[in-house]
Parts: C-alpha cells; structure tokens; sequence
C-alpha cells in the first residue's frame, strides 16, 4: 500500500511546490497581460456591485504563448449579459493557488484542473459546474513523447534520463505522466512533492515550455504533457485506437515539426471542470451555473480567433464522480492535500 504524505501543508502555502500561492502571477497583477486585478475580501467575494453582483473567477495558468484573460473574456461578456452579474477575473500564480483562492473566499468561480476537482471534493470545497467539452469530447489524454533522435524508444529507456513536465499538480502534464512510468517499473521516489529516484525530472510550469525544453536541450530525454501540446508533433499511426476514438487533438495529430516519437498515451482523462466554491452563498449562483451550461460554442467564441478563441466549446453538466480516473492516479501517487 502506498504511504500517504501531506502535500498541501498550510493556508499561506508559500513554500508549495517552489511557488506562490497568491492569485496573481506577478506584483503587476496578470502575468500575461499586465492588467491589474482586484482579489475580493472577507469569506467570500460575491458583492453587490450597482444593480447587479461581482463574481470573481479564478483562471488557471495557461500556456506561455496565451493570453488567458483574453480567451475568456467572450465567456465573461455572455454572462454579465445573460445574468446581470458583473464577473471580475484574476489568473493564479499555479494551480494551488486556484484551490487556495477558492477555500480562502477569494473566487466564486474557477477555471480548474481535473486534479482540483477531486481535492476539492474530499475536502467539501468546491463542486463540479460542468466538465468541459472540445469539439465534442469531454475526454483528454496525457503524453509522454520524446524526440525521434533520442534513442528511447520504451518507458523503461528513461532509467537515469531527463524528463520534463509541466506544473508539478498538473494533471495531463505531471501526475498522468508519473504514474505511467511508475506502472512501467521506474521509480518516481516522492515526485511530485520530492525527487524521483529512477530518472531526473524537471518541472517546466506548462505543457508549451515543456516540450520545447525536450526539442531544444538534448540532455533532456522526454516530457510529460497534455495531448494538445505534443500530438500535432506526433504522427496519427503511433497512437493508440482509444486516442483515435476519443482524443479530439487525433485529427491534427502529426501536422506540425519538428515530429516527435509517442512513447506512451494515458487512459481517457474527464476533462478539466469549472468549479464553483461550495459556500458560494448567492441568489445568482443558480442563474450563473446554468447559463455555463447553457453556454453554445459562439457564446464562447464570440469575436475572438486564433490564439485568443478559448480552448473549449462548451459544458455538460457533471460531479465530481466523473473524476474517478483522476482520483485513482491520485491515490496511486500518494498525495494528499492535508487539511489546509
């Protein structure tokens, strides 16, 4: 049986995994863009703001190359207008940051990570609003590929090597990854909280960076990240029939250079959730929680394009038990979140 250890350990939690827990990524606010933000105060963040009400929601990092403020700001102009409420954005430092903000009353609403459903869940934080759909899949998978010059060609040729991965809490970019090559018999000692004991990791904060890092340093043997990242990098023979079936990143797979090797695919992955703070006490949270739902793909995408179109194309409603295979790797890792 695997032995537990905390790896949440404090409400500050400034020493997490080497980062902040504040809301924002810098001292200027937003780190993508610069823009200001207002974190809310008290024990929760819901006020009443004119004829309407503020709800604070918390985006998750995005990738380097994203402004994420931008990408949602279509979904936040559909619900001040469905709903009259007036939303107010923040994006966190990392992903504990958006659990901390959540149980510290600092968010209403959080753009999350599949991980953050089911921690938030054990410890009656957060509920499940939706799962998110792209492109008519509500299931992702996780990737560990290496480079087609590398000479690795099994999970088990990464004895002593490098890999990178991306937020340590990352659920497609770090604890999907870890656990697949722990099933492949390499011992990953206490990682993510520690170091792992069969091979050398490195945590790069987002998938983006850390498949560039495996691309562009060859003391890096392979990197753990979300199919969205590495598969258009990968060619469409090398991946699994449960990938071709499920995956909606399989049609543009192998369309981009430089091409990489797949080593392995993860098992389908529920997709990344909107999470809403339990204790969120307000006469709108119906009203907004269901305009999500609601929400069509041109709600979502309003005028934006390229870069700055948000990922996903809308919300099925689901719970927390849908993140079952979340929950598993979780508990295979042994990580626990503690009481914090």
């Amino acid at each position: 049986m695997v032995n537990r250890r905390a790896f949440i350990k404090s409400a500050t939690a400034a020493g997490i995994i080497g980062v902040s827990a504040g809301c924002t990524s810098d001292s200027k606010g937003d780190g993508a863009d610069g823009e200001s933000t207002t974190p809310g105060t008290g024990t929760g963040t819901t006020t009443k703001s004119g004829e309407g009400e503020t709800v604070n929601f918390i985006l998750t990092p995005a990738e380097s190359s994203v402004n994420v403020k931008k990408q949602y700001q279509p979904l936040f102009n559909y619900l001040e207008s469905e709903t009259g409420v007036t939303i107010e954005s923040q994006k966190a430092s990392s992903y504990p940051a958006v659990f901390q903000a959540l149980k510290g009353g600092r968010g209403d609403l959080a753009d999350a990570s599949p991980t953050l459903a089911v921690v938030g869940d054990d410890e009656n934080v957060t509920d499940v609003v939706g799962i998110r759909v792209a492109y008519g899949s509500a299931k992702y998978f996780s990737l560990l590929s290496t480079t087609t010059d590398s000479g690795i060609s099994k999970l088990s040729d990464l004895k002593g090597e490098t890999v990178t991965f991306a937020d340590k809490l990352s659920t497609s970019g770090s604890l999907f990854p870890l656990y697949m090559l722990k099933q492949a018999g390499l011992d990953i000692g206490n990682a993510p909280e520690g170091k792992p004991k069969g091979f050398t990791g490195q945590w790069a904060g987002d998938h983006d960076t850390a498949v560039k890092q495996m691309m562009n340093r060859p003391d890096v043997a392979a990197a753990g990240s979300g199919a969205f990242v590495a598969a258009p990098h990968i060619p469409k023979d090398q991946f699994p029939k449960r990938f071709k079936d499920q995956s909606s990143e399989y049609d543009g797979a192998g369309s981009e250079d430089p091409k990489l090797n797949l080593l392995k695919a993860s098992q389908p992955i529920p997709r990344a959730p909107i999470l809403a703070r339990s204790n969120w006490d307000s006469p709108k949270r119906e009203e907004v929680q269901q305009a999500l739902i609601n929400a069509t793909e041109d709600d979502l995408k309003g005028d934006a394009s390229g870069d700055e179109e948000l990922w996903f194309t809308g919300l099925q409603k689901g719970d927390a038990s849908d993140y079952k295979p979340v929950r598993e790797v979780k508990e295979e890792l042994g990580l626990e979140f503690g009481n914090n």
